[in-house]
């Protein structure tokens, strides 16, 4: 039989350590080592701050200065699990244990890491926007638009400071193929966790290339069965983040993997693991103004695509679509299997504000969306028709 707590304390440890080194802010978790937990969800951080340089008075000596240390308390709004089972048939109890450590890793891998990048950039982005901290750069200059990024960090944590440069995946693109830095770019080592990783970086500025679907400006994390997360309303491309690597605190508290053999199991003929995890990110009072970032133009959607009802043979009805942005707009329709988006694929033509349905369709339901993209980059996607055929 498994060994349940001997395996859900390794499982637990080899999960956090894939967690560490597979995010791309992954390293934010090693700024959070004086970090003090006070509660299950509940963190204080300190933030020290200093007088700076009196006169010396040859009569009076040195002039006292205070050190300030705020003890600020942070809750972790970020509590999310999952309960996943493998079927006793599918797996002997001599092979239970390494099936179940490579099932457990890909879910860290491709659910658990994407959503932790994703909030992360997007909380730091937010804050950025929410004091002003972002640049209008050019899309046909990106190198322009980073320096002005390293710049403005720069100028409020100095030149000694080690930085970091998210960059979505198209800008990493553009920038590579910018022949004004192909000379520039150099291979650095970067540490993060217990892993020593070997980066590109422009000017000791390591650029950490994240995928475009985790970075978005907003996010709604799902809950219940479904789960997971999608872009927020009205959500805007970050194109790139700038900060200093100690810029920002991950906080994560991991629930030890509980462990349940099919004997154990009450639901199911199944092995099952359940898997929780606390996480958050924060800034400290003294870093606020220390991250900045460039944002795609914000794209308001005047007019979202309708349900219709169209009567089978020779349909000529169109879904339409209207946006407005101070960017240059273009359109790409996609057919999906329900009213959540899922299952989506790409309508080939299908490129204008509106889309004319196939004249052939047999009775039934379908479902269609556009994604409104601004400057070729960015894409916020309507709402979902669904369009009955009689």
């Amino acid at each position: 039989m498994i060994n349940s707590i001997e395996n859900a304390i390794r499982y637990s440890d080899e999960l956090d350590k894939m967690f560490t080194g597979k995010c791309a802010t992954g390293f934010f978790a090693d700024n959070a080592l004086a970090t003090k937990f006070v509660g299950a969800k509940t963190v204080i951080i300190p933030d020290v701050d200093f007088q700076g340089l009196a006169d010396y008075d040859r009569d009076t000596g040195f002039s006292r200065g205070a050190i300030t240390v705020q003890n600020a308390s942070y809750t972790m709004a970020m509590d999310r699990a999952r309960s996943l089972q493998i079927d006793r048939e599918d797996m002997d109890e001599t092979g239970i244990a390494n099936l179940a450590g490579k099932i457990l890793g890909e879910y860290v891998r491709t659910k658990v890491v994407p959503e932790c990048d994703a909030y992360v950039i997007s909380k730091l982005a937010g804050l950025a926007a929410t004091r002003s901290n972002t640049i209008e750069g050019d899309i046909n200059k990106p190198f322009e638009a980073l320096c002005e990024l390293i710049n403005e960090v720069q100028s409020t944590v100095g030149y000694d400071e080690e930085l970091v440069a998210f960059v979505d995946s198209y800008m990493y693109a553009a920038l590579q193929n910018s022949t004004e830095i192909a000379k520039m770019i150099t291979v650095s080592d970067f540490k993060q966790g217990d892993i020593n990783l070997k980066v590109k970086s422009i000017n000791g500025v390591a650029i950490l290339p994240v995928v475009s679907e985790r970075m978005k400006t907003s996010y709604k994390f799902k809950s219940g069965a479904e789960g997971g997360f999608i872009p927020g309303d009205n959500a805007r491309e970050v194109y790139m983040l700038v900060c200093p690597k100690n810029g920002a605190h991950l906080v994560k508290k991991t629930e030890k993997m509980r462990v349940f053999t099919p004997e154990q199991n009450v639901d199911a003929d199944a092995y099952k693991f359940d898997y929780r995890i606390y996480y958050d990110v924060f800034v400290k009072k003294s870093g606020l103004d220390a991250i900045w970032a460039w944002v795609s133009p914000a794209v308001n959607i005047t007019v979202q695509p309708e349900d219709i009802t169209v009567g089978e043979g020779a349909i000529t009805e169109s879904l339409n679509v209207s946006a407005e942005s101070e960017g240059a707009l273009t359109y790409q329709w996609y057919a999906c299997n329900n009213k959540n988006g899922s299952g989506a694929v790409k309508i080939k033509g299908a490129t204008a504000d509106a889309f004319d349905l196939p004249a052939d369709l047999a009775a039934g339901k379908y479902y269609y969306f556009a994604k409104v993209i601004v400057d070729g980059i960015a894409g916020v996607n309507t709402d979902v028709a669904e369009v009955t055929v009689e």
